[in-house]
């Protein structure tokens, strides 16, 4: 009998966003007059803009006539898309990128998970903690980690628990380790990384010979003029640095599906011998064997993204996202309950009233309140006591979202 991969048997429960769906779908079934606003799992609500929409539409008549019809692409994206990343979102940073080091794919967390294939089972790896349960999981998965203790955390993985005590922020790990987990403006507590707390970084990372994933999902959010939308922006961070960006958040392509990682040729790692090779190679082998590329309407739909017509109604709605976080971040603050996040990032990170744990405080919610968010410790055991809401939502919903819970909890 085929025998299974027996790490997947060590993660602790479901998935946290199926699970959260289960529980809503349990209270739904039992009370269906009930309006349910869902502010939980951080999937958009507004629709492609128009110059998105258009271009989308136009790659798919390509593939209509055989004059313009594609076939298989290039499996790291097509260069036409590359260049316009590297002139668009990384020039006016003052980062100097080749196309060559863009590899366009179907979306941050498949990178996020997949970048594992490239980098050795014997590296330590550090994490966040509260973080994006793929990173914890996509390790656990692989075989990098024992079994989880009694708080959740796994042997073998590094954690850096980010609490009020230490604003958010993780702290440089006490012990070398080879890989570090960054997410900036961070999923799940909203705050970001400064320039200075990522030059630490950078400067850890060199000096260790540590490898930085930096997930920039949501830099599109940032609203602070100081605050790094890149961490090439750090000297020194394409020796020791992957970026890893969306367009699921920035443009709406949750249901599209397209995202880029950036490998630069400069970033090395060692053989079993000791001899120095190039991730950006390894990167592109895997991708040649393992991905076949985003399809090409959807890669003429990410291009429109960045041209000025399609970029300034990109901007509209991540400004609407952005007033929604300042709603629910200061109506809940007016009526008592502690919120952090919600100015460089859509996500609005709260303590939870009372005391309740993160679980306690979801089903009450849910049953009193008729609204769905994001259990704190399905982030990691630092996130107990806390809760994630979501500004992807509708300006109606958002306002009678944080009024409900003003009627429940406000002073």
């Amino acid at each position: 009998m085929a025998r299974i991969n027996d790490n997947y048997l060590k993660l602790q429960a479901g998935y946290l966003f199926p699970e959260i769906s289960r529980r809503v779908k349990a209270f739904t079934d039992a009370n269906p007059d009930a309006k349910v606003i869902r502010l939980g799992i951080g999937d958009v609500t507004r629709p492609l803009v128009p110059a998105v929409l258009k271009a989308f539409h136009e790659g798919v008549d390509d593939l209509a006539k055989g004059e313009t019809f594609h076939g298989y692409g290039p499996e790291q994206g097509y260069s036409w898309l590359a260049e316009v990343v590297a002139e668009k979102a990384y020039k006016p940073l003052g980062v100097e990128l080749k196309t060559s080091e863009i590899f366009i794919s179907d979306g941050s967390k498949c990178d996020s998970a997949n970048l594992l294939d490239i980098f050795d089972l014997g590296n330590k790896v550090a994490i966040g903690d509260p973080v994006y349960p793929v990173y914890n999981d996509t390790n656990v998965m692989i075989g990098r980690t024992g079994k989880a203790n009694e708080k959740g955390y796994y042997e073998g993985i590094v954690y850096m628990p980010c609490t009020e005590e230490n604003n958010f922020t993780p702290e440089l790990p006490k012990e070398k380790v080879d890989i570090i987990y960054l997410c900036s403006p961070n999923n799940p507590t909203g705050t970001a990384a400064s320039k200075e707390e990522l030059k630490q970084w950078v400067d850890y990372a060199r000096a260790n010979d540590a490898i930085i994933f930096f997930d920039a999902a949501y830099e599109a959010f940032i609203t602070q003029a100081d605050i790094p939308h890149s961490i090439y922006e750090i000297e020194g961070a394409k020796e020791c640095a992957i970026e890893i960006r969306s367009f699921s958040k920035t443009a709406g392509f949750t249901g599209v599906r397209c995202g880029f990682i950036v490998v630069p040729e400069a970033l090395m790692g060692t053989t079993e011998t000791g001899e120095r090779y190039s991730f950006n190679k390894l990167w592109s082998r895997r991708t040649s064997t393992k991905f076949n590329g985003a399809s090409y309407p959807v890669q003429k739909a990410a291009a429109a993204v960045y041209s000025d017509e399609g970029w300034a109604q990109v901007q509209e709605v991540i400004d609407y996202y952005m007033e929604n976080a300042r709603i629910i971040r200061e109506g809940l603050t007016e009526a008592g309950i502690t919120c952090y996040g919600g100015v460089n990032a859509p996500y609005i990170w709260l303590k939870t009233p009372e005391g309740m744990s993160s679980w306690d405080f979801f089903d009450k919610l849910l049953n009193e309140c008729f609204v769905v968010g994001t259990p704190g410790s399905g982030f990691g055991p630092s996130g107990e006591g806390y809760f994630r809401l979501s500004a992807f939502g509708d300006r109606e919903n958002v306002e009678t979202a944080v009024s409900r819970i003003r009627e429940k909890w406000g002073k």
